[in-house]
Order: structure tokens, then sequence, then C-alpha cells
């Protein structure tokens, strides 16, 4: 792939967080944060005619990208996109049924399924390694973007369960009976998402990013050989530089902090965190080793503006005025939060971070 010659970088706070460099304030994104809340993200998706219609459009992707760019001084971009994307590439069908979850034509359960999945053409999911260098060009150095996958576990769990689930009754049951085909499953897909993740860096990604979404439905034992030895297959293999930059890997399990220091064992720049965890208990467990991003429950969103800011600060008072924090919510953003809501919140890192910082 090319070299893009892309305009240099005017805040790069994100990303010397992600490396433990000292910043004058904790920078914050927030995950799922180009998304339904927004009246503007609904309007471009109403144009595009469907999910996937805007994530495969790549003007209609860097639009929705930059919406929250504009309305708040988020620190980072982060590239938007499904992270279904991989199996769809692998010929399992996805489609997104209004008002339902993701939905795979083809599911695999059995030996012949797992016999046919191979890492995909890369070329099938150039859609979004073009919308990656268009978010890139568009952004013009405003602040950096982060490119993302599904872990191999999460991106398992829908593929053999078909979609979402309760239970996760038929993902488990494949686990525990065929070990040997759920591994073949999990292998193909960490070579695929470290290969997908790759071709995003190459194409502009200045971070990359796990999502390990289900993690934490393992029981102990299970998380570790199922989904973290998978995720280690991954961060092995990303490319931690690229045209002279480091770029940070962050590895986010949800439910996983009963397993942070193994997590940030992993390989990963940063760990993610959901909002379960405390965070300065969670900074003197894992030390110098990793950053933590994260971890105010997204539901905390729904309070009035000054509650938000409480909240807020109570994060920020947790990890202390030391480098090497991200701040953002413990899971993805809600439709229903009110836009208002978040420029508390944004306002609020920035403001009580700088003041922490004054203070020692």
């Amino acid at each position: 792939m090319n070299s893009h010659a892309f305009p240099p970088l005017q805040n790069d706070t994100f990303l010397r967080a992600c490396l433990r460099q000292p910043t004058d304030y904790t920078p914050v994104w927030l995950m799922r944060q180009a998304g339904r809340y927004l009246p503007e993200y609904r309007e471009t998706r109403a144009k595009a005619g469907s999910f996937m219609g805007l994530a495969t459009n790549t003007d209609y992707a860097t639009e929705v990208t930059l919406q929250p760019l504009e309305r708040y001084p988020l620190d980072a971009a982060i590239l938007f996109s499904d992270i279904l994307t991989v199996p769809d590439a692998m010929g399992l069908g996805l489609s997104f049924a209004i008002g339902e979850g993701p939905k795979f034509e083809k599911v695999v359960r059995d030996e012949a399924a797992v016999a046919k999945l191979e890492v995909p053409d890369m070329d099938k999911l150039r859609y979004v390694f073009d919308a990656v260098t268009s978010i890139r060009r568009a952004l013009n150095g405003r602040v950096p973007l982060i490119g993302f996958s599904g872990s191999p576990w999460t991106l398992a769990c829908y593929m053999v369960e078909g979609g979402g689930s309760d239970d996760y009754r038929q993902v488990k049951s494949l686990m525990y009976a065929r070990p040997d085909l759920m591994h073949r499953i999990l292998a193909v897909n960490a070579d695929a998402v470290a290969q997908y993740l790759n071709a995003q860096i190459e194409a502009g990604a200045q971070a990359a990013m796990i999502f390990d979404s289900w993690g934490g439905v393992l029981a102990d034992g299970m998380f570790q050989r199922f989904s973290l030895a998978y995720s280690r297959r991954v961060l092995a293999q990303l490319k931690t530089e690229h045209e002279g930059r480091r770029i940070p890997r962050i590895l986010f399990t949800k439910g996983g902090g009963l397993w942070l220091d193994e997590i940030a064992a992993s390989g990963a720049e940063v760990v993610g965190l959901d909002w379960t965890m405390n965070l300065g208990q969670a900074r003197e467990r894992v030390g110098q080793k990793v950053a933590l991003q994260g971890n105010i429950d997204p539901n905390v969103l729904f309070a009035p503006p000054d509650a938000v800011r409480e909240q807020v600060r109570a994060v920020l008072d947790s990890f202390g005025p030391h480098p090497g924090h991200v701040f953002n919510l413990g899971h993805g953003i809600s439709q229903y939060t009110p836009p208002e809501h978040v420029s508390a919140l944004v306002d609020e890192v920035h403001a009580h971070s700088r003041r922490l910082r004054a203070a020692v």
C-alpha cells in the first residue's frame, strides 16, 4: 500500500497518554461517539439507507466519523465501521434489520463450516481502508484516528450464534464439546484480525483497538485459553510503528476486571476498563506496565449535567494526576443519551484534569 502524505498532527495528547507520557490534561474520546444519539448521524444514516450503506460508503463513513468532533472538543476520532466486517468478508453474509442487531446468513457450528473458514482476502475490506485514508485526510491533523476490530473470541461468538446472544449457549456448547473446532475458528480469526488492523494502520490509523466485548462472559480459565490467548496472538502480529511513529494498541475486555494483571501482560500498551473497576486500584496494580482507558458508567450521561460533572471528577480523582490515562466510558454510549450531557462530560474532563495537574 502506498505511503500517504498526511498533514502533521496538531493534538497528540491521546497518543502521548497511551504511551504513558506526560500531558497537559487527560484526553477523552467515547466508545460509539459517532452514533444514533446524534441527530446529524441519524440524518446521514437515513440518506445512506442502512447501517452497512453508511459503513461501506467512504464519504458517509468519513462524514459520520467527524460529526462528534464538530460538536465536542474530543481528543481522538475512531473509524466508523462495525466489528463484524471481518466475518462478513469470510462469506457469512452480514445484515442488519431495523430495530434488531446484526445477523449472519450462515453460522459456523460444525466441522464442515469450520473447515471452510479462512483469512479473507483483504481486498474485500477495501472499503474500510479507503474510509480510514479518507477520514485521516479530512481530520487534517486535528486529532489522531483510531482503527479497530472485534477480538477473535467476540467475532467467534457472533459467527457461532449467528447474531447477538443472551446466553452464549451455542458458542459455549461448541467450546466445551469441541475445543479443537473452537481453537481452529479462533486461530483463523486472530490472523484475519491482525492483517485487518495492520492494513488499517497502513491506510492511516494511528492507534489500533481490539474490542473483546464478550470476553467477560467466559469462566475463569476459559477466558485465558479462548479469549486472551488469541488477543495476544493478534497483538504479537501488529505493527508497533508506522511512518516513524509508535502505534499504541488498546485491548478492552468488557467484564475483564477480574483478569486485569493478565490482560496488562498481553502486549497491549493500553488496557480498557469497564465501570466495575476502581481506577486508582487498577493503576496501582498495573504500575508502569500499561496506560488505562475508561471507565465512567455510560448511564451517568442520563443524569443532569451537574451530576455528570461530579462523576467525571470522581473518575479523574481516582486515577490521580499521573500520566497514562485516557478518559472514556466503560462501554459504548447509549443511543438515548442527550447530546448536551456529553458536552458537560468532555468539558469537565479537560477542566478538572488541568486543575489536578496544576495542584501537584
